[in-house]
């Protein structure tokens, strides 16, 4: 490594030893040896959930790049999403087996904590939904009594229209305020609302329809010389609803592309210390259930 590369390297293993950063956030290639060679061979495939690929990645990580990172990392499909949208569909362009688009409801980051207040957001979203073919509409973030707002409820409504879920990095209230204006919608919760274990598995016994996603989480398991070790009130979370839990790696900065592979292995080794058919449900096979029959044909 060289440059900037180089001195981002040493940081992350600098920081890792430090216990300043995950092993789940290292580079592939910085990974311990003992985690790179559990992760070889049959190593098992993994869903991602939750990637995005915004304007300011197409540069640093052009689309044959990133692809090329998702191959590397052993990741079978990921759910992604960008601000704008036309950085999905150039991932999609470059590989329909690979991504599952889903639209943002946002143009640029700015929009982040403003987009459920602006009218203009409802026309963008026909315009893309009218263009192009999703799986999903998000990630939006979206908290609280805002939920009800007119631009949200226009949201969910384009997505029972179309038959999408939703994607949200929302509160438990938020969460509940989607339920009720769509019952049978099926919602997939960012990071599972950052919530301790035992308020998700609460929320989820409400609701069959919500499926939790691990992104950017690491508390879940550790790891240490490739072994990994799963906290006990995620087991119990885990074993309660092993078909409710999905990984991913959330690249809300360019830089973390580069993590991709790191969070595979990670990934791979917590869900390592479960029993195989539950690691393999979280680790792939929930993700390509809830998926199944919808991915998009090359547009």
């Amino acid at each position: 490594m060289g440059g900037v590369a180089a001195r981002r390297g040493r940081w992350a293993v600098v920081a890792t030893a430090l216990g300043l950063l995950p092993v789940g956030l290292l580079p592939l290639g910085l990974l311990p040896s003992a985690a790179l060679a559990q992760a070889g061979g049959a190593r098992m495939p993994i869903f991602d959930a939750h990637l995005h690929y915004s304007h300011d990645a197409w540069e640093s990580v052009p689309p044959k790049t990133a692809i090329e990172i998702l191959r590397q990392a052993g990741v079978m499909r990921a759910l992604v999403s960008s601000s704008n949208d036309e950085g999905n569909q150039m991932l999609h362009a470059e590989a329909p087996d690979l991504i599952l688009p889903s639209l943002r409801t946002y143009r640029t980051r700015a929009e982040v904590s403003t987009w459920a207040r602006d009218e203009t957001v409802i026309p963008y979203l026909q315009e893309r939904l009218k263009k192009y073919r999703y799986v999903a509409i998000g990630e939006f973030h979206l908290f609280g009594a805002d939920a009800d707002l007119p631009v949200p409820r226009r949201m969910v409504q384009l997505a029972r229209e179309h038959n999408l879920f939703l994607h949200a990095h929302s509160d438990v209230d938020a969460i509940e305020r989607l339920f009720r204006q769509w019952p049978q919608a099926r919602i997939l919760w960012a990071h599972s609302g950052f919530e301790r274990p035992d308020a998700v598995r609460a929320v989820l016994r409400r609701h069959s329809n919500l499926w939790a996603d691990l992104a950017f989480r690491s508390e879940q398991g550790t790891v240490s010389n490739g072994v990994g070790k799963v906290e006990s009130e995620w087991r119990a979370a885990f074993m309660e609803f092993p078909d409710r839990f999905l990984v991913g790696t959330d690249s809300y900065v360019p830089e973390r592309w580069h993590y991709v592979g790191g969070n595979a292995d990670f990934s791979r080794a917590w869900l390592g210390d479960l029993p195989k058919d539950i690691a393999e449900r979280i680790g792939w096979r929930n993700g390509e259930t809830l998926f199944s029959g919808k991915l998009v044909k090359k547009q």
